[in-house]
């Protein structure tokens, strides 16, 4: 194909501007028809062990033409035939003469369109898992960093107690390491579907082989992995993003990266952004297993097969994007401990308002009224904030209280930042070494490979 008409027609983004090279050749009709030839070749050698009369000359003439497709011819066969499958075989004995009559003998279409995706998605999480792991190995390194940098915590968006910059990363890789050990899972629970005729009773071939059908569930097992990966991804690129707007986290900006074309101040979340819009896409594809393993009529039905040449493939390809940007961002992390701290130092007054409480009572001070002394100045501090947009100064009022002159040494001890985050250091400690660390070692080997993102 000229170049200039390679853009005459739609190409999915996936392939052309997102996805890795061997997640997207582990899709490809190459690898797919290559796969089914070297099927052909393994159900040979089978029927012949069988005692089935098939020469070893006939099975070396498969054997060196696994590789060389006409896709040409296979294309031109396939318009004329309306079947994909007697295409290949039709292409395949072409240039294989000796071996044509007994090419395919005795299979189904499923033998090999059902045996290659069991396959692929096998491979395809092949891919998936090494850098699944690489991403949570980046993010245990930021988190024990982090692990004892108190920072706001939220609920309903709302500052809350204090937790850390690395305990709230945990949070994270808790979901991560709950979708790394499904796809594992889902990945080793595959089973080749063997062969079996047409309805799986293997008629005609009697004692072959015994393995299960291809059931349309192993798809949603598989998808639903994925879909939850997503829903993960989803997360935590969304709270990067919400942490930027507080210039927090950045995720990493290059020198020359443009932020916005009519604002050149601007640092958008571009990576955590398309995270998000592709982790949509992942957890929306997984209605389509559903539908199609709902509507399998009877031993089987073949209105699947245009909804899985979609859905499997961009399960994966999405899956691999994601992961590979999520990787990239996680390695440039950038935290702003200053503005942080500014952020506490503005909440944290009345975050310690029991504290303080507390160590007056210690002081010989009476519960009830130190409470009722604390409202009354909370309620004026929260007004300077709220209807003159000045700073809390909660503290201020304390300090200028006769009140609280037997505490204002303990103050500053008080509200050190470092005693409101309770043991949320040594739980990151533990997290990392007991729960992440071993679920990585399986893919030490695979550690140092670096994400550099074309687009």
């Amino acid at each position: 194909m000229a170049a200039s008409e390679e853009f005459m027609k739609y190409r999915s983004p996936l392939v052309s501007r997102y996805a890795s090279k061997e997640m997207a050749y582990n899709f490809s009709d190459r690898k797919k028809f290559t796969t089914w030839r070297k099927l052909w070749i393994f159900l040979a050698k089978a029927e012949k062990a069988l005692g089935l009369p098939i020469t070893d000359e006939q099975i070396a003439e498969m054997e060196s033409h696994a590789e060389d497709i006409d896709f040409s011819m296979a294309a031109e066969e396939e318009r004329k035939l309306r079947h994909d499958v007697m295409a290949h075989v039709h292409t395949f004995a072409h240039c294989c003469p000796a071996a044509a009559p007994i090419i395919h003998l005795g299979a189904t279409s499923c033998y090999v369109g059902d045996n290659t995706d069991l396959i692929m998605l096998r491979d395809g999480f092949d891919i998936l898992l090494p850098k699944l792991a690489r991403v949570i190995d980046r993010l245990s390194n930021f988190a024990e960093k982090y692990s004892d940098l108190p920072t706001l915590g939220f609920t309903h968006y709302q500052p809350a107690q204090l937790t850390t910059v690395g305990k709230r990363a945990c949070l994270w890789l808790q979901d991560l390491a709950m979708d790394m050990r499904n796809l594992q899972r889902a990945r080793d629970d595959l089973r080749f579907r063997g062969v079996k005729g047409t309805t799986g009773t293997q008629a005609s071939f009697l004692h072959f082989i015994y393995l299960p059908t291809y059931s349309r569930k192993v798809d949603i097992d598989s998808l639903s992995s994925l879909a939850s990966l997503g829903a993960t991804v989803h997360k935590i690129c969304t709270d990067i993003r919400l942490l930027a707007n507080l210039k927090e986290i950045e995720e990493p900006f290059e020198k020359e990266q443009i932020g916005s074309s009519a604002m050149p101040y601007k640092r958008n979340p571009m990576r955590a952004e398309r995270c998000c819009s592709l982790a949509r896409h992942l957890v929306a594809l997984m209605a389509d297993p559903l539908q199609t393993a709902s509507v399998q009529w009877l031993e089987r039905t073949l209105d699947d097969s245009a909804n899985r040449r979609i859905s499997l493939p961009e399960s994966f390809l999405t899956a691999d994007i994601i992961l590979s940007t999520l990787q990239n961002i996680t390695e440039g992390l950038v935290v702003y401990p200053k503005v942080i701290e500014r952020h506490i130092r503005h909440e944290l007054p009345f975050m310690a308002t029991e504290n303080i409480i507390m160590a007056m009572v210690k002081a010989g001070g009476n519960r009830q009224d130190c409470h009722e002394k604390i409202r009354v100045l909370s309620q004026e501090a929260a007004a300077v904030v709220k209807q003159e947009g000045g700073d809390n100064d909660l503290l201020s009022r304390v300090q200028a209280d006769p009140y609280f002159a037997p505490i204002l040494g303990q103050l500053d001890a008080i509200l050190d930042p470092k005693t409101f985050i309770g043991r949320a250091p040594q739980q990151v400690a533990r997290f990392l070494s007991e729960e992440v660390r071993p679920l990585l070692e399986p893919y030490n080997s695979k550690m140092d490979v670096k994400i550099e993102l074309e687009l």
